[in-house]
């Protein structure tokens, strides 16, 4: 079974998606804050990081650079997590940079977000 860590600092957004991956056949880990993430990435490596961009202490962004620069964590696929607001050029522009496998937005349908998640690791 492969094991997703959804990353919000939102916990009603964690549980909603936590519970639609579990109904699709994923294991599923919560975390809520970057600190957090990086340490349950070390300890239980998932196979995919849904990490939501704006939250306080490290962002998403830092917090995917930390685990891309991590030997431990690096190959770990990373899918943002972000507000309908933000520029998407500019999310692409960073998603690409930092090496993670795309973004979604929030709010977004659990079908387009389970594409997305089944696209990256099936």
């Amino acid at each position: 079974m492969k094991k997703i860590l959804v990353v919000d600092d939102e916990e009603e957004i964690r549980e909603l998606i936590k519970g639609g991956l579990s109904k699709s056949n994923y294991a599923v880990l919560t975390a809520a804050s970057g600190e957090e993430a990086i340490n349950i990435s070390k300890a239980e490596h998932p196979d995919l990081i849904l990490l939501d961009i704006a939250m306080p202490g490290i962002d998403g962004y830092e917090t995917c650079q930390r685990l891309k620069m991590d030997k431990e964590t690096k190959d770990i696929a990373i899918l943002f997590l972000t507000a309908k607001d933000l520029e998407p050029e500019g999310i692409i522009e960073r998603y690409q940079e930092l090496g993670a496998s795309g973004y979604i937005n929030k709010p977004s349908t659990f079908k387009d977000l389970l594409g997305k998640v089944k696209e990256v690791i099936g």
